[in-house]
């Protein structure tokens, strides 16, 4: 048995905990998977740099509305992807080696299973540590389909190392990677056909955000709505899915996507041997990212259904003070705003206007389109809008949601007024904005709901 002071579980933002003042300290790092956990190797980073070329795909696809024409182009798949992953694997195995030269750190490869408060299980072997972290991330679910165990399936985890691209792949699913994933296949080529149990695309979005969304993505791909696929099965020609409706028929695709959400694999860490309290599949933490043991902490989609990776490095960052440091920072993760990197893109900030309602908070509401502003007029812009929600009372903030080109970086402003407690009024005219640039629209819509406080 090998005694620890500090024990991390997952390479992702677990990673970033051990700064120079850990350099004093005995430390484990387990992993199961390739080091530097989901974003690195299956999700922000891989997705992202497909999702830029089918970015490029598409802005070459509506070439013609500018007066450009174009002929005979194509993304060439397994170059693309020999690109991408062969920047991203050298950074994993790199990362890895890294960890192993360094002298008060031991690694080992495997999946870890608590067996007490302090006493992990890994290949067999029990090791100890006086403090531990988990930071295991998440994992695909898999929704309950009559033979699904029996065919070919992929999820976000393997479906962007797919060798070949198929001309017809079936999505099941309307969240946030459905969509960026249906963007990338769509604009290689592929017929996709996506299966969504509701009836609206991002569910979650504002209202105003998801009918535009709907409405453009309608263009990309094939959207099925209240679909609920009963069974499949494997053919030799691909996959077979039949429904509940039985008018529905049956529908068959080369390849086959399941996107339903992502949880964390809690059963397999035995996390109840360290009595660690669980509710609704995520770990249970303080303001200090503390676990109901005390010498156990969580971070990241592990305990965050937000499940997102600038919260993870946040809590990340708290959890490291926290580890060597009697001084304890508590975590502030308000707001915390999220991005669809999809196309059109999608960025959000505090309340929806549908939440707002149901909390009968008062609010007024300004939208401006991004063909009003000049950079937007110039790029035939049609879809995206900036839409603002803010207190009538006091001109304060209380949401942000914006469709379109840049949206991820567009929101920054306004993140940063609701952090800060800045008016609509002082946001939108306490400084100079860039003419003609896409920041415009969001200062017209400031100016507009300015216009409706008190």
């Amino acid at each position: 048995m090998i005694d620890f002071d500090v024990i991390i579980i997952g390479t992702g933002s677990g990673n970033t905990i051990i700064t120079p003042e850990f350099d004093d300290l005995n430390i484990a790092i387990i992993e199961k998977g390739a080091f530097g956990g989901t974003c690195l190797n299956r999700g922000c980073i891989p997705s992202k740099m497909l999702i830029y070329v089918a970015d490029v795909l598409t802005e070459i696809n509506r070439s013609s509305e500018l007066g450009i024409t174009t002929e005979n182009y194509s993304g060439n798949w397994q170059e693309i992807q020999d690109r991408v992953f062969g920047r991203i694997d050298p950074i994993a195995i790199a990362g890895e080696s890294y960890r192993h030269s360094l002298s008060n750190i031991t690694v080992f490869n495997g999946e870890a299973s608590f067996i007490s408060g302090d006493e992990i299980n890994i290949n067999d072997e029990i090791i100890t540590g006086k403090q531990i972290v988990i930071a295991t991330g998440a994992t695909p679910v898999l929704p309950e389909i009559d033979g699904l165990s029996n065919v070919r399936y992929h999820t976000s985890d393997t479906i962007m190392r797919i060798p070949e691209l198929p001309k017809r792949l079936g999505i099941i699913g309307g969240g946030y990677i459905a969509v960026e994933l249906a963007h990338v296949f769509s604009s290689f080529g592929c017929e996709v056909i996506m299966l969504v149990r509701g009836n609206t695309l991002l569910a979650k979005e504002d209202f105003s955000i998801r009918e535009r969304f709907n409405r453009a993505f309608q263009d990309k791909v094939d959207l099925r709505f209240e679909a609920t696929v009963s069974k499949v099965r494997q053919s030799n020609n691909g996959i077979q899915l039949n429904f509940d409706d039985e008018t529905t028929g049956v529908l068959e695709v080369d390849e086959l996507l399941l996107a339903t959400g992502r949880l964390p694999d809690l059963e397999s860490l035995n996390v109840r041997a360290a009595n660690i309290e669980t509710n609704d599949g995520y770990i249970v933490t303080d303001e200090y990212m503390r676990t109901t043991a005390d010498n156990i902490w969580a971070l990241g989609d592990v305990t965050n259904p937000a499940q997102l990776k600038h919260t993870a490095n946040a809590e990340a960052k708290v959890v490291s003070h926290n580890l060597v440091n009697k001084s304890l920072m508590k975590v502030d993760l308000d707001p915390t705003p999220h991005a669809i990197f999809s196309n059109p893109q999608v960025a959000s900030v505090g309340y929806t206007e549908q939440q707002a309602k149901t909390a009968e908070i008062q609010y007024v509401v300004a939208v401006e389109e991004y063909g009003d502003v000049a950079y937007g007029w110039a790029m035939e812009e049609k879809i995206g809008i900036c839409k603002i929600i803010a207190d009538p009372r006091n001109g304060l903030l209380i949401g942000a949601h914006i469709l379109g080109p840049q949206a991820s970086t567009l929101i920054h402003q306004l993140i940063q007024g609701m952090k800060f407690g800045q008016t609509v009024t002082e946001l939108a005219s306490g400084f100079l904005y860039v003419h003609p640039a896409l920041n415009e629209v969001v200062e017209n819509a400031l100016i507009k709901v300015a216009s409706l406080c008190d």
